[in-house]
């Protein structure tokens, strides 16, 4: 029996999933969570065998949450589901331990499928992602081309901070945070501020 949980913060499409799932044999909800927090505390009472989960939740996100499953419960299997096609999600995702990733705009038949994949130990990705794409070694990270530093200030540009609110938070000059964006700009290959306020957006779910 697949004891499944899911999370997702819109909830009539939980109820989609229920209602999809609830004569289907071999399958039990045993928990739903609308944010991050939840879906760990139903983890932890209810121990699902698979954990079905948006990326984009309220209070902890499905990136941070996976992580902590794994790492707490390694045989629990996460399926990622979610709206974003951006290889960095789904990079993120897979890295933090998920075992599938399927886009929201599938069926819910397909649903049911990558849920059955998961459950046996197997990788589930949608049809729709380019693997080879998925295998570049795309990361920053992984590249090492930006400090630690410069990072966190990425990631805080992609908050939409400004330079006086990113020098408070990591209690730096305002001076150093302006050295950093444009020692950023310049080792990224961009044009500007402008550029660097975007390539920070698009690299959200990448951190």
């Amino acid at each position: 029996m697949i004891r499944l949980a899911i999370a997702e913060d819109h909830q009539s499409l939980i109820d989609g999933i229920q209602l999809l799932l609830e004569y289907e044999d071999g399958i039990t909800i045993v928990g739903t969570a609308n944010d991050g927090i939840t879906l760990l505390e139903i983890v932890d009472r209810k121990q699902p065998s698979v954990v079905l989960t948006d990326i984009r939740m309220p209070k902890m996100d499905g990136i941070e949450a996976t992580k902590q499953i794994k790492k707490k419960h390694p045989h629990i299997n996460v399926l990622a589901f979610t709206m974003f096609e951006q290889i960095e999600a789904i990079q993120q995702m897979m890295q933090a331990g998920a075992s599938g990733y399927i886009l929201k705009n599938s069926s819910l038949k397909e649903v049911y499928h990558a849920i059955l994949s998961v459950s046996k130990g197997e990788t589930y990705l949608d049809a729709n992602i380019n693997t080879n794409v998925l295998n570049s070694k795309s990361d920053i990270k992984t590249k090492g081309v930006l400090t630690k530093r410069q990072i966190e200030i990425l990631e805080l540009i992609a908050q939409g901070k400004t330079s006086r609110e990113i020098a408070d938070l990591l209690f730096i000059g305002i001076h150093t945070v302006d050295t950093h964006r444009k020692n950023m700009v310049r080792i990224l290959g961009l044009q500007g501020k402008g550029e660097l306020l975007r390539y920070a957006l698009e690299k959200k779910y990448k951190f």
